[in-house]
């Protein structure tokens, strides 16, 4: 068993062009996922947006990105940057620490935690997306992913 962090980026309709930027410079795989592909309607705005992303290169760069749905809005001072709000994760952080594991439990001592003290955005468990998956910002508001890799 291994936990790996890796870099979140959050974007606002450029996760796309900065995860092929990305693989041009360190080379690996590029995986993209849409909101469309979860199934939003694709005449929707952002429908085209990234959800899920990353580039995972053999000589250990690794970078995650997705695209912020809705828009930017500004936290209360004080408040953690990244909260739910009908439903839709919203964030003004140009990024997240993510922490990945092979199993959920590898990966639940250290959502247990992380959460102490913390605003639970997504509650742990599983995802469409992933096997288990929760997010975060902890009680000095850095919002982290703590998630099982998925078996592509």
């Amino acid at each position: 068993m291994s936990l790996n962090a890796v870099a979140h980026l959050n974007f606002h309709g450029q996760a796309r062009a900065a995860l092929e930027f990305y693989q041009s410079v360190f080379g690996g795989q590029l995986t993209v996922t849409t909101y469309a592909d979860f199934g939003m309607p694709a005449d929707l705005p952002g429908a085209t947006n990234v959800v899920f992303g990353q580039v995972v290169a053999g000589n250990g760069f690794r970078v995650m990105a997705y695209d912020v749905p809705g828009q930017d809005v500004p936290a209360a001072p004080g408040a953690p940057t990244t909260r739910r709000e009908n439903g839709t994760t919203i964030t003004t952080e140009p990024y997240f620490l993510s922490v990945r594991g092979e199993s959920a439990d590898e990966v639940t001592p250290v959502w247990e935690g992380l959460a102490t003290g913390a605003t639970v955005i997504e509650p742990f468990g599983p995802a469409q997306w992933a096997p288990a998956f929760g997010m975060l910002a902890d009680r000095f508001g850095v919002t982290w992913i703590v998630d099982v890799a998925a078996q592509a």
